[in-house]
């Protein structure tokens, strides 16, 4: 099964369920558990996440605890200690991050399916670069604990899959409750449409196309968070504070320039942020009392070169997915054609917190429409 750089501990399958790559994030009894990080190379954790086992317990047979970004705080997966992750439909280019291993191994045929997480669009950027399919669930609606956390307040675990149908079932088994919503048409939805011209011409156009087949989508001004983002520094500057403090000469170059960054935030500028990020929350949810859907771009590129590096690339990658962290509504990245250099594009579908199991049905309905269309 070997693709060097998308796994980081390898496993012998046991069974013949689906088989399942598991973001070395997620604690695996017995198994080396990572993060991604030098820190931790030699962690062996006692106990398995609930995520995990909710899925081995279904039937899913892990094959690998997949590489990421360190410490998923990144969008590249170019990891300076197991390596950068391939992207297999774009040699030479990013998979994307931080659960770039779980899209690569999906991408590649390795895997049916992945667990991954999403802080700032970690699940969804893979997805997009790599042309396969993540789900980024309503905040706390999947158990994350025993998972290294990156920002605790964005912090989300999600499934990954070749298709929606693939993130629908594993969302039957991680999610209490979840039952797949009985969607027949797109025709009676309500959906709005933004941020379509901030993606680069054949992406804006590729999704434009996609939500096409939407019923008559509305341009929708979505304002972004601006002001918010010292709430994500303070929930990762504690993460790390005193880890960083014993071991900050294990930390890649990377990620360590953001630590640093994080720990100068002080408390009226936090406080400042809370309040900001609560009126946004009123703001987004006020835009979409009438609507069941907004669409965007996922990213509003292909997957870049490798080598540019996350800092060059992360403000404009992060532009369209980190929102819906923010608020914690559901969020999913669907492949809808191909566009600059032959490259997947991604139209991004988001629903109010709580609507999951539409967003789901909804795109399970267009990526059938988006297959017809050709």
């Amino acid at each position: 099964m070997a693709l060097e750089g998308v796994f980081i501990t390898e496993l012998e399958p046991r069974g013949d369920g689906p088989r399942l790559a598991v973001k070395d994030l997620f604690d695996t009894a017995g198994v080396r558990t990572t993060y991604g990080s030098k820190v931790f190379a030699d962690h062996v954790p006692e106990t398995t996440a609930p995520a995990v086992v909710r899925l081995e317990e279904a039937g899913y047979v892990n094959v690998g605890k997949s590489n990421l970004h360190e410490f998923a705080w990144g969008i590249t997966s170019e990891n300076p200690h197991y390596g950068s992750v391939p992207n297999p439909v774009a040699p030479g280019r990013i998979a994307g991050g931080s659960s770039g291993g779980n899209a690569a191994a999906l991408a590649a045929g390795l895997v049916h399916a992945a667990l991954g997480t999403d802080s700032g669009g970690s699940v969804r950027i893979p997805a997009a670069c790599c042309g396969i399919v993540g789900f980024k669930p309503t905040y706390g609606l999947v158990p994350i604990d025993g998972c290294f956390p990156l920002a605790p307040s964005y912090d989300h675990a999600g499934p990954m899959a070749r298709d929606v149908d693939g993130c629908e079932r594993m969302m039957r088994v991680l999610a209490d409750g979840f039952e797949p919503a009985a969607l027949s048409s797109l025709a009676d939805l309500r959906v709005g449409m933004a941020w379509t011209a901030r993606a680069d011409p054949l992406v804006e156009r590729r999704v434009e196309s996609a939500a096409a087949l939407l019923p008559a989508p509305a341009r929708v001004d979505i304002p972004f968070p601006d002001g918010v983002y010292a709430t994500f520094a303070r929930d990762a500057a504690d993460v790390h504070r005193d880890l960083f403090a014993a071991h900050g000469d294990l930390y890649g170059e990377n990620v360590a320039r953001k630590v640093a960054w994080a720990l100068r935030f002080d408390d009226p500028a936090v406080e400042a942020a809370t309040a900001e990020r609560e009126r946004y929350r009123a703001r987004l949810a006020e835009l979409m009392d009438d609507l069941d859907l907004v669409v965007t771009p996922t990213v509003p590129m292909v997957a870049p070169p490798l080598g540019i590096g996350d800092m060059a690339l992360r403000e404009r990658m992060i532009e369209l997915t980190l929102p819906w962290n923010t608020v914690g509504a559901p969020a999913l990245a669907l492949p809808c054609g191909r566009a600059e250099a032959g490259l997947p594009a991604s139209i991004q579908l988001v629903g109010k917190p709580g609507d999951d199991a539409l967003v789901l049905a909804a795109g399970r309905l267009l990526e059938r429409a988006i297959a017809r269309a050709g």
